[in-house]
């Protein structure tokens, strides 16, 4: 038995609704709307593409407004994965002006992260077609949003590398010098945490090998020249999945999959994102009975 911390898988539909609620208390009550507006005042505000990309994050816009008033309605006309064009209507929220005002911007947060997120990926996974390469995201998110992030990524057509420290080993450099090599360190883990998969980074070929005869569920190869990938995919020859990471963009990312790697881990398509621009044009404001 391990003395060590035990494993605990999060609650995801927990998670999200921490995060819905935290973003939604950011902003706290609406002086301004509360002001001016009555309990009597409706709306019908429309979400639309500014924009070309990938939607994501629909979902998460219907629970900001469901969790902030039941009496919202949000309904959207298009989904998660579809492509989006600029002018495109994506869907529509009825309800009373204060809490269609209150969520505007937290709905447009989330959508817009998400969407963009989900388009950056798609880009790079356009840019690899044709090869066997996958790829991959990182732990690279923004602060409390992994799981939307990750989310996103699986939207746009990319496959999520663990998801915490919890899920997998990455026995890395620092781990790997403190041991005094990966054989040690590969031990330590096995025997701390029984049947955890182990990815090991490998810094030069001999590492390589190494892993390789430890029979580790993959190997990460850390800003490997192309050559040497290469090497090293002939080397492992399909026994290990191999994994490229380290400074790879969309102007680089096609070479690194012609190597024959399995997987490229992308830090790119969360950590600067850039959000797809949508909006929700706001309609008439109508009283009751209207």
């Amino acid at each position: 038995m391990s003395l060590h911390e035990p494993i605990r898988a999060p609650d995801t539909d927990e998670l999200v609704k921490r995060i819905i609620q935290l973003a939604l208390d950011e902003d706290g009550v609406d002086v301004t709307s509360n002001s001016i507006f009555t309990r009597d005042d409706s709306m019908r505000a429309t979400f639309t593409a500014k924009a070309p990309g990938v939607l994501a994050g629909c979902d998460v816009a219907v629970r900001v407004f469901s969790r902030l008033d039941p009496t919202v309605k949000c309904d959207f006309v298009r989904r998660d994965g579809d492509r989006v064009v600029a002018g495109n209507v994506i869907g529509h929220v009825d309800g009373p002006v204060c809490s269609v005002l209150r969520g505007e911007r937290v709905a447009l947060n989330f959508l817009q992260r998400m969407s963009g997120i989900a388009t950056k990926t798609a880009e790079y996974v356009t840019a690899v077609s044709g090869t066997r390469a996958r790829i991959l995201d990182t732990r690279k998110t923004a602060p409390g949003h992994r799981l939307l992030d990750k989310y996103a990524v699986l939207v746009g057509g990319a496959v999520n590398h663990r998801m915490g420290l919890w899920d997998m080993a990455l026995i890395k450099d620092n781990h790997i010098d403190r041991e005094g090599s990966i054989v040690n360190a590969v031990a330590k883990v096995r025997t701390a945490y029984p049947g955890v998969p182990i990815e090991v980074e490998a810094r030069t070929l001999d590492d390589v090998r190494t892993a390789l005869d430890l029979d580790v569920d993959r190997i990460m190869l850390d800003n490997f020249p192309l050559d040497r990938m290469r090497e090293a995919v002939d080397l492992v020859a399909g026994r290990v999945p191999l994994e490229a990471s380290g400074g790879i963009t969309l102007e680089t990312v096609a070479r690194v999959a012609a190597t024959g790697v399995g997987f490229i881990s992308v830090g790119d398509i969360t950590h600067s994102v850039s959000a797809l621009d949508i909006s929700l044009t706001l309609g008439r404001v109508a009283k009751k009975g209207e």
